[in-house]
């Protein structure tokens, strides 16, 4: 297998399938390591789905990131607004060099207005938001693309 890519989940996002299927669909967090998983084998990737409701954990992740020298596709939930603990972290990857992809299921610029604002946007590498599951698939693309390129 190839480069190792770790796909971290933030709140909530354990409950996909369950809540507010209307914005998030009705597949669920093993349908997303599924489909990760799959996606990732194809781009010759191995690829690891975590989900935490725990900031200090998903803080956590991100150190382990930069320390193994991971990639990283995040979808931050809803630390994205206001977690700058988690964007310190977050930086840390990026300035490691490594490739670091926010993912949103839902495009929250079209949501709540509290939804609006990021603070991880401004040190991931890319941003990719309101397509479902696909968005991670397009994410693991662009993390397959960067580490080619590098």
């Amino acid at each position: 297998m190839g480069a190792r890519v770790v796909v971290v989940n933030g709140p909530n996002l354990g409950r996909l399938g369950v809540r507010e299927p209307d914005v998030y669909g009705h597949l669920d967090l093993e349908a997303l390591r599924r489909d990760c998983t799959t996606w990732g084998s194809e781009l010759g990737l191995d690829v690891e789905v975590r989900q935490s409701d725990d900031e200090g954990q998903v803080i956590s992740w991100m150190h382990q990131a930069v320390d193994e020298r991971t990639p990283v596709v995040m979808n931050p939930a809803a630390f994205t607004h206001y977690s700058y603990g988690l964007a310190d972290a977050a930086a840390q990857v990026t300035e490691a060099g490594l490739p670091l992809m926010e993912v949103h299921i839902s495009n929250p610029a079209s949501r709540e207005a509290f939804r609006r604002h990021s603070v991880i946007s401004p040190v991931a590498t890319g941003t990719i938001t309101g397509l479902g599951f696909y968005g991670y698939r397009l994410a693991l693309e662009s993390v397959a693309h960067l580490i080619e390129r590098s």
